[in-house]
């Protein structure tokens, strides 16, 4: 039977707005992207070096847009509105534990606790505290935060300091690049930091330095921050330290979140024996941790711990979860998706190699 003439040429809406969307990114200079990439690490190193390192949610959620526009430069705005529709649930979690970490002590008045870390760590290490060690030993007589820095404070304090941009960055870099993975590691980062708050409020713990300051330890240095002096960014320390809680110190969100990133990466990269070189970096966050006065080395065991529980939990959650539900949905959850290359045709959902050819743009 011979079709009747036209027939089959006709094109659902989908396809038609896939259709256009092909032919007005294919319109895009391709350098446009490395040009407003380049334009916007400019303007942010500009502005890190007037301003300081960003301790504001807003601040850093602003950072993070602009990022996903100079990535994107040349899309329709539509693309970059729904930066907005994706990050908002993870977003509004983080303003809610950075604002609430401050006063966790106070939310329901439980007492600090002074002695048990110092307890603690004095019992694995044969009746030493692993700070005094490492002060005496490493940080120069007299030891200070005014002190020389040594050569090797720069790397502490930088790995120190990464913990504020590699979370965050992380989650960015997977946003731009594969929207699966994206929301995986967000809801580790997210839940690691409510948890962290839960534990903040009901069991607010002193870190060394404030416990030499009131009388609990002979005198011990603060000394994160002394590193980055002498190149000129000693203040960057001083604005990110108003923003936490003194007593929020148990367990190290520093030490757990650096453990939960390479515990990511390395689940992620099966096969490769180097993978196993990325515990450096979480060992290396304990161990500035606990010369800068920052941590016992009991709280960063406590944040390794949390970060496993935190993976290990999300891992079996997202299992189950997806064997419930092969087809995604466009609830716009922070746990769902839309069906891969439908109704997304900019490259919003799903990974790049989930989209049709013609749109995969890196």
């Amino acid at each position: 039977m011979t079709p009747a003439p036209g027939a089959g040429t006709e094109q659902d809406p989908a396809t038609e707005e896939v259709g256009r969307t092909v032919t007005a990114l294919a319109t895009i200079p391709r350098w446009w992207r490395p040009a407003a990439l380049t334009a916007y690490g400019i303007a942010l190193v500009v502005w890190i070096v007037e301003a300081g390192m960003p301790k504001d949610p807003f601040v850093m959620f602003a950072i993070l847009w602009l990022a996903s526009v100079a990535w994107y430069a040349g899309h329709p705005w539509r693309q970059h509105v729904q930066f907005f529709k994706d990050w908002w649930p993870a977003f509004a979690a983080l303003v809610l534990y950075m604002y609430s970490r401050g006063l966790s002590d106070e939310l329901i008045g439980m007492p600090v606790h002074w002695v048990m870390p110092i307890e603690v760590d004095r019992w694995m290490f044969g009746g030493h505290l692993p700070t005094e060690v490492l002060q005496e030993r490493l940080c120069g007589d007299p030891c200070s935060s005014a002190s020389d820095p040594r050569w090797f404070d720069l790397v502490f304090t930088s790995v120190y300091n990464t913990h504020f941009v590699l979370g965050l960055g992380l989650a960015l870099v997977l946003y731009l690049r594969n929207r699966r993975e994206w929301i995986s590691w967000l809801t580790r980062y997210v839940a690691i930091n409510v948890t962290g708050l839960v534990v903040y409020v009901f069991y607010p713990m002193a870190p060394p330095w404030l416990a030499a300051q009131e009388g609990y330890l002979d005198p011990v240095a603060r000394l994160t921050g002394r590193g980055w002096r002498d190149i000129g960014l000693g203040g960057f320390h001083h604005a990110l330290a108003a923003v936490g809680n003194p007593v929020a110190a148990m367990p190290s969100l520093h030490a757990g979140v650096a453990m939960l990133v390479t515990i990511y990466a390395i689940s992620r990269l099966r096969g490769r024996a180097w993978r196993w070189v990325l515990l450096v970096y979480p060992l290396t966050m304990a161990f500035a941790l606990v010369y800068y006065g920052e941590h016992y080395v009991i709280d960063a065991l406590a944040g390794w711990a949390l970060a496993l529980a935190v993976h290990v939990g999300v891992t079996v959650w997202e299992r189950r979860y997806f064997a419930r539900h092969p087809v995604t949905t466009r609830s716009g959850a922070l746990l769902s998706l839309p069906p891969p290359g439908r109704g997304d045709p900019t490259g919003t959902a799903g990974t790049a190699d989930e989209l049709p050819a013609p749109l995969r743009r890196g």
